[in-house]
Parts: C-alpha cells; structure tokens; sequence
C-alpha cells in the first residue's frame, strides 16, 4: 500500500497527539494496541504506523520490541538535559571545544544519512525534498540568515528520515549548542556565492543518495559535506582571530 501524502499524516500525526491527551495518557504509559487505535481514529494501520513512526522521531513515542509503543517518559527535553547543558558548560569554559562538537558530527551525520537512505518513507522523501528546495530559494532570498536556518532544517529532516531518535535528539542538541558560534559563519558562507554553489552540489549529491536507498554513498556525502563546512567554518573563525589580532597591534588605532 502506498504511504499517505505529507498532509494527510500530517493530520494523523495531530490526531493520535489529541487522541492522547483526550485519554489522559501520561509518560511510560502503553498505547492501545494498533488495530484498536486504527479502529478508534478510523484510518489504515499502515497510515497509523507512519504517523507513530513520525511521533516516534519526534521523541514524543518509544516503540518497545514486542512490547508495543510507549508515551516517553521525561521531565525536560532530553537533548537539553543528556547532551546539550554539559557541553555547555565545556564550550563556555574553552571555546575551542566547539571543535570537538563539530568533529563529532562527522561520525553522527554519517549514520543520520546511512540510516536514512536505507529507512526513509515516501512521506519522509518528500520532506527532504521539501527542505533542499527551501535551502535553494531562502539563497535567492538574498537573506543569508534564513538561508543559514533552511540549512540546519535540511539536516535535522535527514536525521528524521533515519527514526533514531537518539540520532535525532543528538543532532538537535549540537544544533541548539552551536546555534550562536556557529550560525553567524553559516550566514557568512550562504552570503558567498561560490561557497553557497559548492554547498548546494553537497547538499543535492546527500539528497539523491538518500532518495535513491544508497547508504554508503549517503554516508559518503554527508562526511565530504561536513568535512567542508567544518574546514570553511575554522578557517573563518581563524581569520577573524588574526584580524582582531591585527586591530590591536600598536599604530593601528
């Protein structure tokens, strides 16, 4: 059977979220067994998984091997409790640890792109898609901000697309950690034209390896395109440390 379209498991995903909290469900308690809960909301059992995979790659569900799926259980966002207030701490004590977090995307956008070309649904194609070609017209824009925040959104689609949601709590923590190091230097690359065409040739190659189920071409990409943007981003950071050097030497007040 087909996958839905985007909108209508869209609606499914808003209605099992209603459906929820009309039965007062609470963390660590188990969903309804999927032909009841078909039955209940009166849609395909393939539809409902689609929209349980999603919530499950939100972090909101956690489907348990032969045990059925679950409401997660948690007090803060797990990304903010687990990985993203102890780095914090590190990078605000030595900045140059944000090195050491954009290394580690190396290793976690590899897998995000394996897994999802090897586990990507219809639906989440069309979303990947969907966010390439934001990233295209955000640059037409002339508006390297938003152009930056399409960028990230791209990712964070291809870490959905592979329902990990450790991968995906992972990568929106290291986002949210980087947000203000890191964004101003994305901005800064979307606003150079040659910079912008090599990471749109990037970004297509990830996607069509994506789309077309190749892994070890996805995972290929994805550490070409992260080892560009982290170099980019270095180099940057490291001329703006020799000019501010440059600014403060006698006779250039």
């Amino acid at each position: 059977m087909p996958a839905s379209s985007p909108r209508v498991a869209d609606s499914l995903v808003g209605r099992l979220k209603a459906f929820i909290d009309q039965q007062q469900l609470e963390g660590g308690m188990r969903l309804p067994a999927e032909r009841h809960l078909a039955a209940e909301l009166g849609v395909s059992r393939s539809s409902l998984r689609e929209a349980i995979q999603k919530l499950i790659a939100a972090g909101l569900l956690v489907s348990r091997r032969g045990g059925g799926t679950y409401l997660r259980e948690w007090q803060e966002p797990w990304a903010e409790t687990r990985i993203v207030a102890p780095l914090r701490e590190l990078v605000i004590r030595d900045p140059d640890y944000r090195y050491d977090i954009l290394e580690a995307r190396h290793s976690i956008e590899a897998s995000t792109a394996w897994y999802a070309a090897l586990r990507a649904t219809e639906a989440d194609k069309e979303q990947l898609q969907y966010a390439f070609d934001a990233t295209l017209m955000l640059n037409e824009s002339e508006n390297p901000d938003l152009a930056a925040q399409a960028d990230v959104r791209f990712h964070l689609a291809i870490a959905a697309a592979s329902h990990n949601v450790v991968l995906l709590q992972t990568m929106r923590g290291f986002f949210e950690l980087l947000q203000s190091s890191v964004m101003q230097s994305r901005q800064r690359m979307y606003s150079q034209q040659t910079i912008f065409a090599k990471l749109t040739e990037q970004h297509r190659t990830l996607l069509n390896a994506i789309l077309q189920g190749d892994a070890e071409q996805a995972r290929l990409a994805a550490m070409e395109h992260i080892g560009f943007v982290h170099s980019t981003i270095k180099t940057q950071h490291e001329d703006e440390a020799r000019q501010a050097r440059i600014t403060r030497l006698p006779g250039q007040e």
